[in-house]
């Protein structure tokens, strides 16, 4: 079956974003068909007054229906809760009892927001997808690759989340906020009369209403002992006690009770024997990382002699690199200048100026 090319499925949250997105391609002439996917069951425990936190946000599902009467577009909510727990959810907690910091949002994007939800644009007919990311798509004639380049606004570029998507699916995506500021969308959103226009901003994630890990790891994880008291080691030495390493994370300095004469952060993690190991900042600096998962994007392999800007967190300002693909399929990346607490479990991202051009999951200094 033909799909409508003027016919664009929006991924719709009930927030300023995705429902001024949905806003605007009607008004460019596009067929909009609004979906709202839930990652948890709703239950009547979700349906309480002022509900306005993460996956339970019940508000959030009135919201998006309530802006998809208002643009007169068609409206789906689809529940996609089974399927998240086991790809998402399970991740999620199967990184943490590693010993690792899991970024769900990179692995969500390219098997549920896209690779899930693309299969329902089929379903309804769509040609393209549109989200709310603050992101922009480029095409390039001369290779026929798509990339996401970084949004115009940077204080809300959403690029990094994006590494993980593949060909296929940048092909059919189109972002209407990228070249937009946030200040701008909030007022395009008061004009189009959509009443979320200056609603509040979740920063958690959607999984984690209570924006405390913990409770999502004591939920679905079957082990008993998650937060047993271990050792934390300084140097090979006892300096302390700790109440389970799921609490931690590398670089982390809060929470230690640890007396020193410098600053002592989280250096590693070590599972097997229950055990946190720390040490001053200094010690924390690495020239090199190890990833895998590895997706190119705006090529098809990496220049070994160029000079990469190369990003290791979502707030990282980014650090110049010498990256590699090795035979096996592991991302090499030497860094010009050290880089401090550098995280298994979190994502890799590396750009060419503002252009994405790869990304990975951290697996550790090269050097170990």
């Amino acid at each position: 079956m033909v799909k409508n090319k003027k016919r664009v499925l929006v991924g719709m949250s009930g927030g300023v974003d995705s429902s001024t997105a949905a806003a605007i391609l009607k008004a460019q002439g596009y067929e909009v068909v609004g979906i709202t996917v839930t990652s948890i069951k709703i239950t009547d425990d979700c349906k309480v007054e002022n509900s306005n936190s993460g996956c339970c946000n019940y508000q959030a599902l009135i919201d998006a229906s309530d802006i998809a009467e208002h643009l007169g577009i068609e409206h789906h909510i689809v529940d996609l809760s089974d399927i998240f727990k086991e790809k998402i959810i399970n991740n999620f907690v199967e990184e943490y009892l590693k010993g690792r910091t899991p970024n769900p949002c990179s692995l969500c994007n390219p098997l549920i927001k896209w690779g899930e939800i693309l299969k329902k644009a089929d379903e309804y007919d769509c040609q393209f997808y549109a989200t709310g990311h603050y992101a922009r798509l480029e095409y390039d004639k001369r290779t026929g690759r798509y990339y996401i380049r970084m949004a115009l606004d940077k204080t809300k570029d959403q690029s990094y989340f994006l590494w993980g998507l593949n060909q296929e699916q940048l092909k059919r995506t189109i972002f209407p906020l990228g070249n937009l500021l946030k200040s701008q969308v909030r007022e395009l959103a008061r004009e189009f009369g959509l009443k979320v226009h200056n609603k509040f901003e979740s920063q958690e994630i959607c999984f984690v209403p209570s924006n405390n890990y913990r409770d999502v790891l004591e939920q679905y994880s079957n082990q008993i002992d998650l937060f047993k008291e271990g050792n934390i080691l300084f140097r090979g030495v006892v300096v302390g006690k700790h109440n389970g390493y799921v609490n931690y994370t590398i670089g982390q300095r809060r929470g230690l009770g640890i007396s020193y004469h410098q600053p002592l952060y989280v250096k590693k993690i070590i599972p097997e024997t229950n055990t946190i190991v720390v040490d001053i900042e200094e010690e924390l600096k690495s020239y090199s990382l190890s990833a895998s998962n590895i997706n190119l994007m705006k090529y098809d392999n990496l220049d070994e002699n160029k000079e990469y800007l190369v990003k290791i967190r979502y707030k990282d300002k980014g650090s110049k690199g010498i990256c590699k693909v090795l035979d096996n399929g592991v991302l090499n990346v030497q860094f010009i200048e050290p880089k401090k607490a550098i995280t298994p479990g979190q994502s890799v991202v590396v750009y060419e100026n503002e252009d994405l051009v790869a990304g990975g999951i951290i697996d550790g200094n090269f050097e170990e």
